[in-house]
């Protein structure tokens, strides 16, 4: 017969928090602590309790003398580990997340508290930070080409908040910059986070922090680890010893204990948005790390979003930005060429590779420099999108409607055009709205530009960069390197003596609110790789001339595109002007949500629209029984970011105590809005 639980001595009643992914089952139930879990039973660890007849997790948040639950409390079934993996800053964190982002508690625990493996809890993490290997004294001096940089890192060191908007100048070399920084705090004595949006990013910073640390004192957290390395790193980092965290998106969450210097580089990157409700960006993650922890915080990047401009223009950050006379010094020229078919035709050296007479020459002078150039286009592929060739509607598939391309390796005799979504041949296409036969490219990919390009320089190595192919690096010998945005090589030792970016329209004439800003930021990442304008480094954009983002890349004027982004967001009252939310769903389950729904003062509500090309709710949705998927869009003005959050979250709430089981998605200010 068991030996009867009796109640530990002091404080026997836990509230805790069971991890089970319902609104309406966000909140604390008190339990029974046992006296044999009267130690290691503290708040912020986690724990096994019976919740409606079955076994679940839960994180223990509290302890009480007292409970007011009249009924006879169950014991908590078992202590999972006596680590605290939930202290009180992550706590905040979340909660304050939660209600900015209308989510729930356990869906954001498990993005910032990995899941338990046991052999990890057997590493030895007693050992201190300085005790882990030689640390060489960084050299800061790269900030002094910004302005007040000298004085921004001053107030780092001295452990004052102190926030930027690093605006990174042409060919400065950000992972330096950053390492050298981040080291410093750490030898000081404090924490340092650095989250990037991708591994090539990672392994970058990875490499620079190497050089002044060992690899002992580097922690990186990344999607690519195993469950064991990610437990064990996470337990060094809330133990003390890992102080020093380079990661992706979930690294922000990290518990860096003494956090002074939190960074995030290139914020636009959806790579840092979480895919998975309650979608939360990792720059919020931070700017409310920042404003809760009082830590540092930079937000680098070539370019800038509306976002970090909407901080630097509250007063809440303040710009980091080289003075004019530094960026003509570091800059490549830059020009525009047009792209419109009348001049490209009248171009003699465009019928041979489509390159305006200028681009040819720019990329003929950086090979006989010995050097090689980069050729940036939007798309990978050999001809991803085909129109007709008389009225120019989009090709389509007879079997599915999909875009027609042609597939790679179709070469120059042709191929046949294949539908991008089903995969069927269409050999006899004519045209759905003329009948026309006739195919041309709408936007050629990087397979069949190399190709074209390959014929125009014939005694040169060409190599593409994009897709399941990433190249990384490139020697500095001549070559031309055609690369598809983000999947740009590194040049060893050196810098290509020549870009050019084709295709411009095609990353500007998206339908998206972002399109603009994007299309800038890959430009400017690619821009930064050039030499600079007194070594011949040049860039042609092959685009109008007239258009102001294309001015703004010429005059590297990050700031002022995003200032004017920024207000043509409060023209348009989209975000970050404003707070929105988006809502999918069925229509009945929105005209419910709808009633039952308290907006804030001065709210609004559009639509329900068709969701956008290509997006569809989560899980499994019964099309055919509840009809196609709507969305809402609710809008407030700026004001505290909870309160549309909340206002959101008590909504769902009260409709999953309606035991309404239709799907809903909820999304506070999206990336992509529609």
């Amino acid at each position: 017969m068991a030996t009867p639980r009796v109640p530990a001595a002091h404080r026997s009643v836990a509230r805790v928090l069971p991890l089970l992914g319902l609104a309406h089952l966000d909140r604390l139930f008190d339990y029974r602590i046992a006296a044999e879990d009267d130690e290691t039973a503290q708040p912020g660890v986690r724990v096994r309790i019976r919740f409606a007849g079955r076994l679940v997790d839960a994180i223990l948040l509290e302890r009480a003398a007292e409970s007011e639950h009249e009924g006879t409390l169950r014991y908590i079934e078992r202590v999972i580990s006596a680590d605290v993996v939930y202290p009180r800053r992550t706590a905040a964190l979340i909660d304050a997340l939660c209600d900015r982002y209308a989510g729930i508690r356990s869906d954001l625990i498990r993005s910032a508290v990995p899941s338990r493996h046991a052999r990890a809890e057997e590493a030895d993490t007693s050992v201190s930070w300085p005790e882990l290997g030689p640390v060489t004294e960084p050299d800061l001096s790269s900030w002094s080409a910004y302005q007040y940089g000298e004085s921004f890192v001053d107030a780092v060191l001295a452990g004052q908040t102190a926030r930027a908007a690093w605006q990174i100048a042409p060919g400065d070399d950000w992972a330096e910059a950053l390492a050298a920084l981040a080291v410093k705090v750490v030898k000081d004595g404090g924490g340092a986070l650095l989250v990037v949006p991708d591994q090539r990013d990672v392994d970058r910073l990875e490499a620079a922090l190497r050089e002044l640390v060992s690899a002992k004192q580097v922690t990186t957290l990344t999607a690519g680890l195993g469950p064991q390395a990610r437990y064990r790193r996470f337990l060094a980092v809330l133990h003390g010893q890992a102080r020093l965290v380079v990661g992706t998106r979930s690294a922000a969450f990290a518990p860096v204990q003494d956090l002074r210097l939190a960074v995030i580089l290139h914020d636009g990157d959806e790579n840092l948005v979480d895919p998975r409700a309650p979608y939360v960006h990792a720059r919020e993650v931070l700017t409310t790390r920042s404003a809760l922890e009082g830590c540092s915080l930079i937000l680098g990047g070539h370019s800038r979003t509306a976002e970090a401009q909407l901080l630097v223009e509250s007063g809440w950050a303040h710009d980091l930005v080289a003075p004019r006379e530094v960026i003509r010094q570091r800059s490549p020229l830059i020009r525009a060429a047009a792209d419109t078919e009348f001049e490209l035709v009248r171009d003699p050296l465009a019928a041979s590779a489509r390159l305006p007479k200028q681009a040819f020459e720019a990329l003929r002078g950086a090979l006989d420099r010995g050097e090689p150039a980069l050729i940036q286009v939007p798309r990978k592929g050999y001809v991803p999108t085909l129109a007709c060739g008389s009225c120019r509607a989009p090709a389509r598939c007879r079997q599915c409607n999909g875009p027609l391309g042609l597939p790679a390796g179709s070469g120059q005799q042709g191929g046949v055009p294949t539908c991008r979504w089903c995969g069927r041949p269409d050999a006899r296409h004519r045209c759905g709205e003329c009948g026309s036969v006739r195919l041309r490219a709408v936007v050629l990919g990087a397979d069949r530009t190399a190709e074209e390009l390959g014929r125009a320089f014939p005694s040169t190595r060409v190599i593409t960069s994009g897709g399941n192919k990433v190249v990384s690096e490139v020697s500095s010998g001549p070559a031309l390197v055609v690369a598809t945005p983000g999947a740009e090589p590194f040049v060893t030792e050196g810098a290509y003596g020549a870009a050019l970016l084709l295709d411009t329209w095609a990353l500007l004439g998206r339908q998206d609110l972002r399109a603009t800003e994007e299309a800038l930021s890959r430009w400017a990442a690619a821009v930064s790789l050039v030499a600079p304008a007194w070594k011949g480094g040049e860039v042609v954009v092959v685009a109008d001339p007239g258009l102001a983002v294309v001015q703004s890349l010429i005059r590297w004027d990050m700031v002022g595109a995003a200032s004017r982004e920024l207000a043509q967001r409060h023209d348009v009252r989209f975000p970050p002007a404003v707070h929105m939310a988006a809502v999918d769903g069925a229509n009945a389950a929105l005209d419910t949500f709808l009633e039952i729904l308290q907006l804030p003062e001065h709210a609004e509500v559009l639509g329900p629209v068709d969701l956008p090309p290509g997006v569809h709710l989560p899980g499994e949705y019964d099309e055919e029984r509840f009809g196609p998927a709507q969305r809402i869009l609710l809008r407030t003005p700026l004001g505290p970011r909870s309160v549309l959050g909340r206002a959101l979250k008590a909504a769902a709430v009260a409709k999953a105590g309606r035991k309404d089981d239709l799907p809903l998605r909820i999304q506070v200010d999206p990336i992509h809005i529609g």
